[in-house]
């Protein structure tokens, strides 16, 4: 990483300026172009140092003040062709898969939900489940209480 990858890097680390054009601003704030601002930040994911560029909402402000971690237990052979289909889902914000715990945790693909009503998430669930038919061997749903920091790493200047 160059020093103008950590300048930009420092700049954006906070979140991207809220205007029409962050890429142009960011380019005003580091003396760039915007292409160059852009062409750097794919290098940056292209090179694995940043992972991904993404909105991070603040789910209570927006209304959703239920938000349910929906995780299914699905047979092995079918979670990635499966878990491809629930993460298209309009209301899935991410979808993953991950390891089972056995003997007391069976799931292995998490699907998470928003809403304004635990109910709303519940019905939610009730899609993924629909979609997922046979396939569905068990799930639950697990509900957020409180709100976590939602940051990334930091670098210091």
């Amino acid at each position: 990483m160059d020093t103008i990858d950590r300048q930009l890097v420092l700049a954006t680390q906070g979140g991207l300026p809220l205007v029409a054009r962050p890429y142009a601003r960011l380019a005003e704030q580091l003396g760039l172009s915007e292409a160059d601002v852009m062409l750097r930040l794919q290098g940056l994911l292209d090179r694995g140092l940043i992972r991904r560029i993404g909105v991070v909402p603040n789910h209570y402000a927006i209304g959703w003040t239920a938000n349910g971690m929906t995780v299914w237990n699905v047979p092995d052979d079918k979670v990635d062709e499966l878990g491809g289909r629930v993460g298209a889902l309009p209301f899935v914000t991410h979808c993953y898969r991950r390891p089972r715990a056995l003997p007391a945790w069976p799931y292995n693909l998490f699907a998470m939900v928003h809403g304004s009503s635990r109910e709303e998430c519940s019905a939610k669930a009730d899609d993924i489940r629909r979609l997922l038919g046979e396939d569905c061997l068990g799930n639950d749903v697990l509900y957020s209480t409180r709100i976590l920091k939602k940051t990334g790493l930091r670098i210091g200047g």
